[in-house]
């Protein structure tokens, strides 16, 4: 089990290792009234089977999704659902999910994206949580309302098409963080998502193939060390902290992650999710792809 020194000593090497906390560190604070623990899976039922004492649930299918638009919910509906599930402006919000804190690096980049200040995730997620026996509830918590204002929401961090028209043209960085073989085009969406697949399978001109996976450690969820994200991203790629960086897959979940580890573990000045992404481009007419 990772010990909190070689945990200390992980966090050394990252851009911004302020927005990682451990297992440990939450368990401490619980009772903080100052800190919100918010849970966001993809599997969207995990949290009636067992959930971290007093942390609340954000639903990203629900609940951050706008019910007519393809889109997020916007500012006043943002900040309705914050205040509904105890979270005020202030607060130190820590993210935890499934599946390598997949969804819980999407809720992080959603909530940069209205500017909330003190985000962080914990590292590992549910995986590392169960695996260190720690406690598990199934009540849910009642916390007082939040009082929010969220922030305009900030373009310098979320993609659309035409940027990433302009990018694909340039050449510059494009990472498509999907599997193989959807980057290859010999599956046209992930087999529990037919819904969000699209009539063309491929990638968009000049994207380099980097699975968002490749990014934590298999056995417990966390995420690699600075250096061997160094390795996988500029030594092998070729990307580095001085290019504009787009990252997509297929509805922009997955390439948050990528997103979180490039800006925030690794200090890159200029990325952005296109969250958009391959349902929206492998449907677009008119738009070019490679296979």
């Amino acid at each position: 089990m990772q010990t909190m020194t070689s945990f200390e000593e992980k966090l050394k090497g990252y851009a911004h290792p302020e927005v990682l906390v451990s297992t440990g560190w939450v368990a401490e604070h619980l009772r903080d009234s100052q800190v919100r623990v918010v849970e966001a899976d993809e599997d969207v039922l995990l949290y009636e089977v067992g959930h971290i004492p007093g942390s609340v649930k954000l639903d990203w299918h629900t609940e951050l999704q706008d019910p007519i638009e393809r889109d997020f919910v916007d500012r006043s509906s943002f900040e309705s659902l914050m205040e509904e599930k105890g979270i005020s402006d202030g607060a130190t919000v820590v993210l935890y999910g499934d599946k390598n804190n997949w969804y819980a690096t999407y809720t992080f980049w959603l909530l940069k994206l209205y500017g909330h200040a003190d985000v962080r995730v914990m590292d590992g997620g549910r995986v590392k949580w169960e695996q260190e026996g720690r406690e598990w509830s199934r009540q849910e918590p009642r916390h007082e309302s939040g009082d929010y204002r969220a922030q305009e929401p900030d373009t310098a961090i979320r993609a659309f098409r035409d940027e990433v028209f302009r990018q694909s043209e340039e050449n510059k960085p494009l990472i498509d963080v999907r599997s193989p073989a959807e980057y290859k085009g010999e599956l046209l969406h992930m087999l529990d998502y037919p819904q969000e697949g699209a009539q063309r399978g491929g990638h968009i001109p000049r994207a380099r193939n980097i699975p968002w996976g490749m990014a934590a450690n298999a056995g417990d969820g966390t995420f690699k060390t600075a250096e061997e994200l160094r390795a996988l991203y500029a030594e092998k790629e070729g990307i580095t902290p001085n290019m504009d960086v787009i990252s997509y897959c297929r509805i922009g979940e997955r390439s948050s992650h990528t997103w979180f580890v490039l800006s925030y573990l690794l200090g890159y000045d200029n990325v952005k999710n296109y969250d958009g992404s391959w349902t929206e481009w492998g449907n677009l007419v008119g738009a070019p792809i490679e296979k």
